[in-house]
């Protein structure tokens, strides 16, 4: 019995009007053409890509497996649709017997619309021509955004769990509608609020979304969001390493930091019970960076010094997470960050030596060259020698007159000019 064709059974998905609570497909891949069940070539993964910007591109995880007893040879690849594109490829790939490989598929649009084609793997297996079909929708910007815009599991120890977020935000001026939701992939799960649901004006959600590894093989899949159209590719890999990766100190907190200025903090990352490879870092917030090269491998036992940077970008307090991806059992370990920006506020402290002659007081006055022009800076007759300056700016440079004025109200000539640089 042939197959129904996999791009209209995702096309007629997103038109469904009543979706009671969140709907989870685990979709059972994109047949070969005319796919019976019983070919040596085939391949799984949902390659309907969603809604892509311009300019931008997506990449989705195709998995092709040999089920027959002998070795396949594919020779090469043919797309019929420009817009697509697959990479990590090297021609001629040999398949050993029972084995899987992933193949990158990138759709990367340059008009606006849906549209949509097949890849043509051509080998030596029974079935010489495997035909997967791709489809996506080029769009001039999503009306929702997903943060982020993939999900990476890393490695994850079998029969553990780890969840992930995916927030959802619109991006339009008006409400947008979240009709239901589809995951594709071995392992993976998303559960949240009952679909569907209306997004207001720069509204946002958040969607849970959970990797259960079931094999050491590399998984991969995607998030599809029906009704603004959008797919977030995730991927994720099963293993049985027992090691662990811990974080000292338990959090960095950086104290006062000038804005303009950057502070600077050692953390350290430790292997225990097996070698770690750290695969991945990122930050939450970009005032907190990492200096460091990944991937980085520890042997077990032994531990590695990263520094952190803060550079405040506004006054106030900031925080933020750092997460590194691992092989490790723990294959997601965060570090929290926080620190204070301050904005420094300079003063100018002038004092001069007295008037030989009776004096009511001083003026002092300040220009931006050793020449002027002066403007008077004391709101009234300074009694004393000595007079601070507020208001004055960061990065200036200032030159400063002092004047004396006796009883009648005459004002001196002004004293040679002194020079303030502001930090």
């Amino acid at each position: 019995m042939r197959l129904p064709h996999p791009i209209s059974q995702l096309v007629s998905l997103r038109f469904l009007s009543v979706i009671t609570s969140i709907a989870v497909l685990s979709l059972l891949g994109v047949p070969a053409h005319g796919a019976q069940g019983a070919e040596q070539l085939t391949a799984s993964g949902a390659m309907h890509f969603g809604a892509v910007a311009i300019g931008n591109t997506e990449t989705l995880v195709l998995t092709l497996a040999n089920n027959g007893s002998s070795s396949v040879t594919v020779s090469s690849i043919n797309l019929s649709n420009a817009e697509f594109s697959v990479s990590d490829v090297s021609l001629p790939m040999v398949l050993p017997a029972g084995q899987s490989a992933n193949i990158s598929v990138v759709f990367a649009p340059t008009t606006k619309g849906y549209t949509g084609g097949y890849i043509d793997f051509l080998s030596n297996a029974s079935n010489s021509k495997l035909r997967v079909a791709v489809a996506g929708t080029g769009v001039t910007s999503p009306a929702v955004t997903a943060s982020p815009a993939s999900l990476s599991f890393g490695s994850q120890i079998i029969g553990s769990v780890s969840t992930l977020p995916l927030v959802l935000t619109n991006a339009r001026n008006w409400k947008v509608s979240l009709e239901g939701v589809q995951i594709s992939g071995s392992g993976f799960s998303v559960s949240g609020p009952g679909l569907p649901l209306t997004l207001s004006a720069g509204q946002s959600v958040t969607l849970s979304v959970t990797f259960a590894p079931q094999s050491t093989a590399t998984a991969a899949g995607n998030v599809m969001v029906q009704g603004p159209g959008i797919s977030v590719p995730v991927t994720g890999a099963g293993t049985t390493a027992t090691g662990q990766l811990t974080i000292a100190p338990s959090a960095l907190n950086f104290g006062d930091v000038a804005v303009g200025n950057t502070g600077t903090q050692a953390l350290t990352l430790s292997a225990t019970g097996t070698t770690v490879t750290v695969s991945s870092s990122a930050s939450s917030s970009g005032q907190f960076a990492l200096a460091g090269t990944f991937p980085l491998t520890i042997p077990a036992g032994q531990s590695i010094s990263l520094n952190v940077v803060f550079a405040p970008q506004s006054n106030g307090p900031a925080s933020g997470t750092l997460s590194f991806g691992s092989n490790a059992a723990n294959t997601t370990s965060t570090e929290p960050v926080s620190g204070t920006g301050t904005t420094p506020v300079y003063t100018v402290g002038l004092s001069w030596s007295p008037s030989t002659s009776s004096v009511m007081g001083y003026n002092v006055y300040r220009g931006p060259a050793s020449s002027g022009p002066f403007s008077k800076v004391n709101p009234a007759l300074n009694s004393t020698t000595a007079y601070t300056d507020g208001t004055v700016a960061t990065g200036q440079t200032y030159y400063y007159v002092t004047t004396a004025v006796n009883s009648s109200n005459v004002e001196s000539a002004p004293s040679t000019p002194a020079e303030a640089v502001i930090p």
